[in-house]
Order: structure tokens, then sequence, then C-alpha cells
């Protein structure tokens, strides 16, 4: 079976397909156009997210039996056609669950103990404790919503936390141990916290609105490890304005494109600058499943799936 791959990975990926009999091929930088005039050739594809395999590249690809997406997701591609042309679709959550539920509990202590507003102080000269005074995470009621592999391993992250844990998720029976599954109503009645553990699909485009903010009796803090899009931007910046949301730790945003790193060539967003200007808002850029750790348990995810379904 030939595979074209069109990320670079960890080197693993390859040399692993390369012992069980495979036959790998590189293109990091060919046009979509291009890749597509020749994807017909090849048996799989293993991408991240340089562009969208849609209905005319999965035309092209007529001898296509699978596609490895190396990450959690896997919303750049039409998965409903792909199914329909027989052909098998591999995600790796379980790559980098660990490296997201680390990065999620990072950024929530870092924003309840002003980690970033102080740093910044301190090294301008500032050396302001009673304005860097911070919040303890015990005894805060932390609410996931989506309670699979990230809400897990996150869950799995506050156990040492004297904290009370709830997830909402749309599939009945996820809870464990770990975090006690309840309604939206009582979700958003209870929780402190907010963390976002979806995958990006019609249900959660938007989810996080200002009809659905306004929803919580009390003021809270929103963590999005997960997909930007699913926050409407502009209604999050209204929030922190009134108090109604108390902070954001974003390593995403709606900005995005499939492309991540194409978010500042275009004009600056008002409501992204307020974002980069408030002090109760920490960033960064979609990397809390970016770790030295998690590149290589993906790319041996992948490598394990194939392995699985082909050999």
């Amino acid at each position: 079976m030939k595979v074209l791959h069109l990320d670079t990975n960890h080197e693993l990926l390859i040399n692993q397909l390369n012992d069980l009999g495979f036959t790998n091929h590189e293109d990091y930088s060919s046009s979509k156009e291009d890749v597509e005039a020749k994807i017909s050739e090849y048996d799989g594809i293993v991408i991240r997210s340089r562009f969208t395999i849609d209905k005319q590249f999965l035309n092209a690809a007529t001898n296509l039996k699978f596609i490895g997406r190396v990450g959690a997701g896997l919303e750049n591609i039409d998965c409903d056609y792909a199914k329909t042309k027989g052909v098998y679709l591999i995600s790796a959550p379980e790559g980098n669950r660990n490296a997201v539920g680390e990065h999620t509990l990072g950024m929530l202590l870092s924003l309840f103990n002003k980690l970033n507003k102080a740093n910044k102080e301190v090294c301008s000269g500032k050396w302001l404790r009673e304005e860097n005074r911070g919040i303890e995470l015990d005894g805060k009621t932390v609410g996931l919503i989506g309670y699979g592999n990230m809400g897990k391993a996150f869950a799995k992250k506050l156990r040492g936390f004297d904290v009370y844990v709830l997830c909402y998720d749309i599939k009945q029976n996820v809870e464990d141990a770990n975090a006690k599954q309840v309604s939206l109503e009582e979700f958003q009645e209870k929780v402190d916290v907010v963390s976002l553990h979806t995958p990006q699909t019609p249900q959660t485009l938007n989810m996080v609105n200002k009809r659905f903010i306004q929803a919580f009796k009390k003021p809270f803090w929103l963590i999005n490890t997960a997909r930007g899009k699913s926050v409407v931007t502009e209604d999050l910046v209204s929030a922190l304005k009134s108090g109604k949301i108390l902070g954001a730790g974003l390593d995403v945003l709606e900005y995005e494109k499939s492309s991540f790193e194409s978010l500042f060539s275009s004009k600056m967003p008002l409501a992204f600058q307020y974002l980069i200007d408030a002090e109760n808002v920490l960033l960064s850029p979609h990397v809390a499943g970016w770790t030295v750790e998690s590149k290589i348990k993906l790319a041996q995810t992948i490598v394990d799936k194939i392995k699985a379904k082909f050999c």
C-alpha cells in the first residue's frame, strides 16, 4: 500500500510504516490541486490540518482506503462522504489527551493566581503584591462540557484537588469516578469553572454565545482547549466586560483558519484585540496537545491503528 504524507510528523510514523511494508511518499509543499492530480495513486493519506479533504478531493482519490489525521478531531475531513466511499478514518485523541489535560490545568491555575499578569509587571519593574492576590481552586465546582478523551484526561488531573467535578455531554452514561454527569440546567446552576472538551460539530458551533453565558447562575471562568469556533468571541468579550465571565484561558480562537498561522495575516478583529489586552485572559497558540511527548504518542497511535486495520 502506498501512503502519502501531507504534513510532517514524528519520524517514527514513516519508519514504522516502512517496517510494516508500506511505501511512503512525502509532499509537504504542493498545492491542493497538485495533490489531487496524483492522489489516485495512493491507498492512504496522513495529514494534520494542511487543507480540507472535501468531496472533490475524495472523488479524485479513487483508490483511497484510509485517512489518518494526526490529531484529535476530523473536522477538516468530509467524514460522511468519505465513509460512503469506503474510506476508513483514523484520528488519535489518545495521543494528546494527557497533554491537553495538563495544559488546561496549567491555564486554570495561572488565571486563578494571575501569573501571566504578575510576570509582566515584575519584568517591567512593578512589585504589586495585593493587586496579584490569587484565589484557590479547592472548594470550587469545575464543569466539563464534553466528557470523552480530553474531558476525562482533565478530570483525572483534578483528582489531587478538593474540587467538585461535573460533566455535561450529549451522550448518556459517560461519567466515571472523576466526574458526575448532570443535566445542562444543573451544570449551569452550580459550576464556577467551565472547560470545553468538545469536537467541532454543528451542535458545538457557536455554542458559547450570549444566551448560553447568561443561563449560568454564577459568574464563572472559561477555559477552551477544544475548538475556537465553539465560542462567539464578541459575546465572550461582552461577558468579560460585565463580569459574568471572570477570566478566560483560550488555546483556540474563533478566528483560526485551517492553517492556524494565517490568523494574523488579516485585519485584527476588535474582539480579538480586547482579548490580547485583557489582564484576565490567557492565550496560547493552539498548543494544548502539542508537547514533545504527544508528538511521539500521536504518531504511534496512527501507526497502531493502521496496523490493526490493514496488517
